[in-house]
């Protein structure tokens, strides 16, 4: 078990008693912090309310009383608490930090840390580059918003570790001194404004991923997306790019059929077994951190040629009767979806909806093209039935409930098609998380 170095804040409180709320407050009890926890929404009753209790730790739920900021030297809070809250706002007003968890990290003293961003196409890179270090036999561990809290993780780390962690916006907007030693940066789409209110400032939380990084350190971006290309000038780092679209004399890039690093030729691009053209620039992202840090070819083609995608991102569940079912619950917003759906020319179902954040789905009629039928459910249902609608898709149903949406796929399709999973939408409105969206899917798909 490490312990916190140096750590310079005293008194804390954390706002927000979800996963990574609970794990953080119980990491700074342990370690001889002062710590507050609260949380507006959690109930006395709350599993995680009584755990800390338990320990002896204040926990005040059901409201945000002021005087809470009176006496600490810090607010860690969860990445999705806005920074509009009352308790932010006057620590902010009285120029108390206000940070998440994975700032915590800086103070484990974890030096081996690839960490990885980007509007999408996170949590498949940070799978890759996993999987690359553990077929290298490199200690490594998961963590950050892939579903393991980053400084719960690195409190367990051995010496000989490497963290590899996936980042979003949130995290990154709430750091001071934390530093990967590899960085990566995919890409910056237009997501999240409803958070960050414009793109610049979004823009901003993404780069705060290399902005503690010096000569010594990596990072990987992405060359062809203009805004990546821009923002990256700023860092202090050594750069190592990737491409799809030209060659690279120090960096990863398709050429041809095959994927090189610099002038080496790594791996034929159809042995590689990831579906989706848009999985390519994630690929080339892992190769790119592979390369860097040492990982032999044969770990990384291995990976490659056997990996096929992580849960609930363009994941194939199962074939039946000659209809191949993929779940992509993950695709919460509409860029995924059109990456998702530009992964097949095979006729597809499409299986679409969810809760409706006031945009409209316009730019999905224009990579509907294979797209034979709709499927749809949840709050924006009608507005992406308009959609189908314009662009003469004759078939549309809406359903209440996934067992209904794939009952009523399956009956829609026949031999070859495709049945997709790829809500372009949160999954709020209807289930907890867009896990359980898409492990309602796959139990549907098995009982068909």
């Amino acid at each position: 078990m490490r312990n916190l170095k140096n750590f310079p804040f005293q008194r804390v409180l954390v706002l927000g008693l979800a996963k990574s709320g609970t794990a953080v407050t119980k990491l700074l009890f342990e370690n001889g912090i002062d710590v507050t926890a609260n949380d507006l929404k959690a109930s006395e009753d709350n599993e995680n309310v009584q755990d800390l209790r338990f320990l002896g730790i204040p926990v005040i739920v059901g409201e945000h009383p002021l005087e809470l900021i009176e006496n600490v030297d810090a607010v860690i809070k969860n990445p999705g608490i806005r920074y509009e809250n009352i308790l932010i706002e006057k620590a902010i007003e009285k120029d108390i930090p206000v940070l998440t968890e994975i700032e915590l990290i800086a103070y484990f003293g974890i030096e081996q840390l690839v960490a990885i961003t980007g509007s999408n196409g996170k949590t498949t890179t940070t799978t890759l580059i996993y999987e690359m270090y553990k077929k290298a036999d490199v200690p490594a561990s998961l963590a950050g918003n892939i579903g393991h809290v980053a400084s719960e993780v690195a409190a367990q780390m051995e010496n000989d570790q490497t963290m590899v962690a996936e980042l979003s916006s949130f995290q990154l907007l709430g750091i001071d001194r934390f530093k990967p030693k590899v960085a990566v940066l995919l890409n910056i789409f237009e997501a999240h404004l409803d958070y960050h209110h414009t793109l610049e400032h979004y823009q901003n939380a993404k780069a705060n991923i290399f902005k503690n990084q010096t000569s010594q350190d990596v990072l990987v971006y992405n060359y062809d997306d203009e805004r990546v290309a821009r923002i990256v000038t700023k860092a202090s780092s050594r750069l190592v790019p990737f491409s799809r679209k030209q060659k690279l004399l120090n960096g990863a890039y398709c050429k041809d059929t095959a994927i090189y690093f610099k002038e080496e030729k790594i791996i034929d691009l159809d042995s590689i077994a990831l579906v989706g053209e848009h999985n390519i620039e994630n690929i080339l992202a892992a190769i790119a951190v592979a390369k860097s840090e040492g990982i032999s070819n044969q770990a990384i083609c291995e990976v490659l040629t056997t990996f096929t995608g992580v849960t609930h991102r363009l994941q194939f569940v199962k074939r039946v009767n000659g209809i191949a079912f993929y779940n992509d619950s993950k695709a919460t917003n509409i860029l995924a979806t059109q990456k998702a759906l530009s992964a097949f020319q095979q006729p597809t179902i499409l299986l679409a909806g969810g809760l409706d954040r006031g945009n409209e789905f316009d730019e999905l009629g224009e990579v509907m093209k294979n797209v034979k039928a709709l499927v749809l459910f949840g709050e924006s249902a009608p507005k992406i039935e308009k959609v189908g609608k314009n662009i003469g898709i004759e078939t549309i149903q809406s359903v209440d409930s996934m067992e209904q949406a794939v009952q009523e796929s399956f009956r829609l399709s026949e031999e070859g098609d495709v049945v997709l999973l790829s809500p372009a939408c949160a999954s709020w409105d209807q289930y907890k998380t867009f896990e359980e969206r898409g492990n309602m899917f796959m139990e549907s798909v098995h009982k068909l």
